[in-house]
């Protein structure tokens, strides 16, 4: 990261003195307001980075080779591994940010922002080269073959090197919702959904290079992605500057106590999706073809829920900085009422919108089953799934970040595997009821172990208080 030039980059003690001086934005007012406000405009932001799988796979639909859909979903799971430690990143961040926001700490929030961004280069980087030298290997292991192989393989080595981008997106998107700008925040990733919706159609078509062509446009949204992150984060709040070399090691530490079990929690997801994937993937390309296509439906329609971990964990975390312990209790019941209302919007479009969208995305045979099953019954499991993610909030914000862990990876391993496995002795549709059937026992157990850690949290009220 270069430096920024002294006359557009106030003085680290000016800025700190003036955002001292506007009290944390989460610890007064309606906290179903702050719930509702974080996490609508956090689903649209969240939406718009899942939004770019969803169009590339419309547009590729309309070329009618089932091979490309399958592997757009065989990429897929491979991308979806690194979005998701970013997710736990930007999780991981917020935590740590917002509480010392709340507490009024903000050169060192500043500090650890800088520090933290540096780190996400430097991890990312690492990654995506390892990625690239066992590609091959990793997808066949999870079911890949023949054309789909080979069309999988040549997108990947494309669109992994742009992970570095979207790794430095989010990690903006994080310190802009830490401080409570959740327009920005939103900005970071719609407007990279936007060039992806005009361009696909450009590269695709009149350029005429298919999977290559959405590859291409899914690099370039990703550059506006971080630039746009780059400008919020440092240009405007000034959360930013060169990282201190001297605190990296430190700062590791420091985030790593919540940003690690954040990632770690976040990575269970992507590794119950892969065997899921590579139970589907027994059953042809066709189901493949359901199976992305559904991996790419649901957070869209779900996207509020998607961004809840996120949404509640700066509204958590400032009033816990503040030791407003009721206000944290509330803010958890305030999270589930909203989880509930918008997983029962999502469900109820799905349900009434099942058959365009399989003509849309030309899906017959077992594909169209599967998106038929989903759409009715099967996207009533998010029910459990928006309780694993507010539970995870309350976790990831209230010093339990290896509970958040453990349910996660207890979810994608016991909740996934044996049920998957059963599925699978039946059929595709069946491996997605078993994958639903775990959500419901590991949301539940959450959800439990959530509120019975913050009615031990701080004082208590005294009797006949609220």
């Amino acid at each position: 990261m270069s430096d920024t030039p002294q006359a557009q980059t106030p003085p680290a003690s000016s800025a700190s003195a003036t955002a001292a001086a506007v009290p944390p934005r989460f610890v007064t007012g309606s906290l179903l307001r702050h719930i509702a406000v974080m996490a609508g405009t956090g689903a649209i932001g969240l939406v718009a980075i899942f939004a770019v799988d969803l169009i590339n796979l419309l547009y590729l639909s309309l070329l009618g080779d089932q091979d490309i859909t399958a592997a757009v979903g065989f990429a897929g799971v491979v991308g979806f591994f690194h979005l998701s430690l970013y997710i736990g990143v930007m999780i991981g961040m917020v935590a740590t940010l917002s509480r010392r926001i709340g507490a009024r700490q903000h050169d060192e929030a500043r500090a650890l922002a800088s520090s933290a961004l540096a780190w996400v280069v430097i991890v990312s980087l690492a990654l995506t080269v390892l990625n690239l030298v066992f590609l091959d290997p990793l997808l066949r292991l999870l079911g890949a073959q023949g054309r789909a192989l080979e069309l999988a393989h040549g997108v990947l080595v494309i669109v992994l090197p742009s992970t570095v981008l979207l790794g430095v997106g989010m990690a903006c998107t994080a310190v802009l919702r830490s401080v409570g700008d959740a327009r920005r925040s939103m900005l970071v990733t719609l407007l990279p959904a936007l060039a992806t919706t005009l361009l696909d159609p450009l590269f695709i078509f009149v350029f005429d290079l298919g999977l290559t062509g959405a590859a291409l446009v899914l690099l370039i949204a990703r550059c506006v992605l971080a630039g746009v992150g780059l400008h919020g984060a440092w240009k405007v709040h000034h959360m930013l500057h060169r990282p201190d070399p001297s605190r990296l090691l430190a700062d590791a530490r420091t985030l790593g106590s919540v940003t690690g079990p954040a990632v770690l929690t976040n990575l269970a997801t992507p590794v119950g999706a892969a065997y899921v994937t590579h139970s589907i993937a027994a059953f042809g390309a066709s189901a493949v073809a359901g199976q992305a296509t559904i991996e790419r439906l649901t957070p869209v329609a779900f996207g509020v829920i998607y961004s809840l971990s996120g949404a509640v964990g700066p509204v958590l975390g400032q009033n816990l900085g503040a030791k407003q312990f009721e206000r944290v209790r509330q803010g958890l019941r305030a999270s589930l009422g909203f989880m509930v209302l918008a997983v029962l919007a999502g469900w109820l479009a799905l349900a009434l919108l099942q058959g365009p969208l399989v003509r849309l995305f030309g899906l017959e045979g077992t594909a169209a089953a599967m998106v038929y099953a989903f759409c009715s019954w099967i996207a009533g499991s998010f029910l459990f799934m928006g309780a694993l993610f507010v539970a995870n909030a309350a976790f990831n914000n209230l010093g339990k970040p290896l509970w958040s862990t453990g349910f996660n990876w207890a979810r994608a391993t016991l909740g996934t595997i044996p049920f998957a496995w059963w599925g699978a002795q039946y059929g595709a549709v069946e491996v997605l009821w078993g994958q639903a059937a775990g959500a419901v026992v590991f949301g539940s157990l959450a959800m439990g172990a959530a509120f019975y850690l913050v009615a031990r949290l701080g004082p208590k009220p005294a009797p006949g208080q609220n």
